[in-house]
C-alpha cells in the first residue's frame, strides 16, 4: 500500500505542477481565453496553489518533515477539486467535470490514508522508534 500511496501522490504532484503552471504561465494564445473566464487573479492564485500542492505532496514525505502537510495539502485539493467539479459542470464541459470528480475521488484516498491509516512517520519520532528498538536488543 505504500508504494501505491507514493505511486499517487507523485502522478497527482505531477498533474497539479502541470496544471498550476498552466495557470501561471499559459501559452500566448491560452491567455485572453483563460482570463475571460477566470479573470487574472484567481487565474494566478489557482496556478500558485496547485504548484505549491505540487510540492507539499511530495517535499514532506521524501524529507520526513512536517509531514501532517502530505493530508492537510490532499484536502486544500479536494477543496480545489470539488470547485473545478462544480464550475465545468455548470459550464456544460462534462468530460471536464469527470476528470476532476475522479481526481477528487483519489484526493480524498490519499489523504485519508495519510491521515489515518499509513501516515509517514516524522523523522524523529523514526529515530526514536527504532533507538529503542535498538536499545531492547
Amino acid at each position: 500500500m505504500k508504494t501505491v500511496l507514493w505511486a499517487l501522490q507523485v502522478l497527482l504532484a505531477a498533474q497539479f505542477l502541470w496544471h498550476g503552471w498552466l495557470m501561471v504561465a499559459p501559452p500566448a494564445e491560452l491567455v485572453e481565453i483563460i482570463n475571460a473566464n477566470l479573470g487574472v487573479g484567481l487565474r494566478y492564485f489557482i496556478g500558485v496553489a496547485e504548484l505549491l500542492a505540487a510540492v507539499g505532496l511530495i517535499l514532506p514525505g521524501v524529507l520526513r518533515i512536517h509531514t501532517w502537510l502530505i493530508p492537510l495539502t490532499a484536502a486544500g485539493l479536494m477543496i480545489v477539486t470539488a470547485s473545478a467539479t462544480v464550475y465545468h459542470s455548470f459550464r456544460g464541459e462534462t468530460s471536464s467535470a469527470i476528470y476532476t470528480a475522479v481526481l477528487f475521488v483519489i484526493i480524498t484516498f490519499v489523504a485519508y490514508m495519510r491521515w489515518k491509516v499509513r501516515p509517514i512517520v516524522p523523522r524523529q519520532k523514526a529515530q526514536a522508534s527504532s533507538s529503542t528498538v535498538w536499545g531492547r536488543l
